[in-house]
């Protein structure tokens, strides 16, 4: 199997390294994060760059590339621990353009691509977890009209968004729904995450609503599995960056007046962390070609690939703060930022004890067998 990247992506990833190293500095991150976490701003420099549209069809206006793009790009977003939600708008846009009518892709897909419209998926709730199929949102029609009751805890930018995917409940089955921050009986208390990104809990009450489909369970469980995959790739940038500082730090910090990247004890542990974030980037391949595979197959490898990306994650984050020493839990350090960038996103789309879970139950006769 060939895995070196078309000039096509050379040049995206390109683009996208050379804006997170011009435009998305680290003073940048921290005003962003001491603001609430979002700036509207920055999205709009990331659309202008082609990436909100990235997997919106060329005939809505978008660049109609696929899940390889979708990782180099999050790769390079990861190494700058970009906080603008652009994993929330591939989703989103996956989402609408495989399982929504035409009347919502005409309205919102050209909108997406441009950058105009920031529309996020509303999922989680309390006691919930990680089960997809937990939701007590309920969905109401009258008159040919739909409008949605419930709760969602820790949307991405909930305060900020233009919409929301949300799934509610139709009797005892789940659909999935677009409802408009803008909507009557939306309300929104917003709040920042650990890693300093903006998030809300949102309420719905008896909000108007337009069905998106009916197979809610189904779109949300690829709408995860996108998630999962966009972390992975992610979670691999913000890896890397997080060695290369640590090797930085290690080439100029001296101890006995000698820099103690010469001690070799030190030299194995980034060895294993090298081991590790080699074994993810392998993983985040491994979920990226699965993405569009039959349903049962792709949660198969999804839920394999996030259990060894929480497995490097932690490793990689706990061994550089421990090699930076005190400083390395220091806000004013950089990767101090890269560490809770790293414990995050090992607890987000279900961590690592979860996905061992799923690997186990869905283990068949090949088990331990990648197919």
């Amino acid at each position: 199997m060939d895995f070196d990247f078309s000039d096509d992506q050379e040049q995206l990833r390109d683009a996208v390294r050379k804006w997170v190293d011009k435009g998305y500095d680290f003073d940048r991150r921290r005003a962003i994060a001491a603001a609430g976490g979002f700036d509207r701003a920055v999205y709009t420099e990331l659309a202008e760059l082609g990436l909100t549209g990235l997997y919106v069809s060329e005939a809505q206006g978008g660049m109609g590339m696929g899940p390889v793009e979708g990782m180099v790009v999050m790769e390079e977003l990861g190494r700058g621990i970009v906080l603008e939600p652009l994993t929330q708008t591939l989703i989103c846009s996956a989402v609408l353009e495989g399982y929504g009518p035409d009347a919502l892709k005409s309205a919102w897909l050209g909108r997406i691509a441009s950058g105009e419209a920031l529309v996020v998926l509303a999922q989680q709730e309390r006691h919930g977890r990680y089960k997809l199929a937990h939701c007590t949102a309920q969905a109401q029609e009258a008159a040919g009209a739909w409008t949605v009751t419930g709760q969602k805890n820790l949307v991405p930018v909930g305060a900020q968004a233009d919409a929301f995917l949300v799934p509610a409940m139709i009797g005892n089955a789940m659909a999935l729904f677009l409802v408009e921050r803008s909507a009557s009986g939306v309300s929104t208390h917003a709040h920042v995450t650990q890693d300093g990104a903006a998030a809300a809990d949102v309420g719905f009450n008896h909000s108007p609503a337009q069905l998106l489909t009916r197979d809610g369970l189904t779109a949300l469980a690829h709408a995860t599995d996108i998630g999962i995959a966009s972390l992975c790739a992610e979670a691999v940038g913000v890896m890397d960056k997080t060695m290369a500082i640590t090797t930085d730090y290690m080439n100029t910090r001296k101890q006995f007046n000698v820099v103690i990247s010469s001690f070799q004890a030190l030299r194995h542990r980034v060895a294993d962390m090298k081991m590790q974030l080699e074994l993810a980037r392998s993983m985040s391949f491994y979920a990226t070609l699965k993405l569009n595979a039959p349903t049962d197959e792709r949660r198969r490898a999804l839920a394999r690939a996030k259990y060894q990306l929480g497995v490097s994650m932690r490793f990689v984050g706990q061994q550089a703060v421990q090699l930076h020493g005190g400083i390395g839990v220091t806000d004013e350090y950089i990767v101090s930022h890269y560490f809770k960038k790293l414990t995050q996103l090992e607890m987000t789309w279900g961590d690592t004890l979860h996905h061992l879970g799923e690997v186990s139950e869905r283990m068949q006769e090949t088990a331990g067998v990648f197919a």
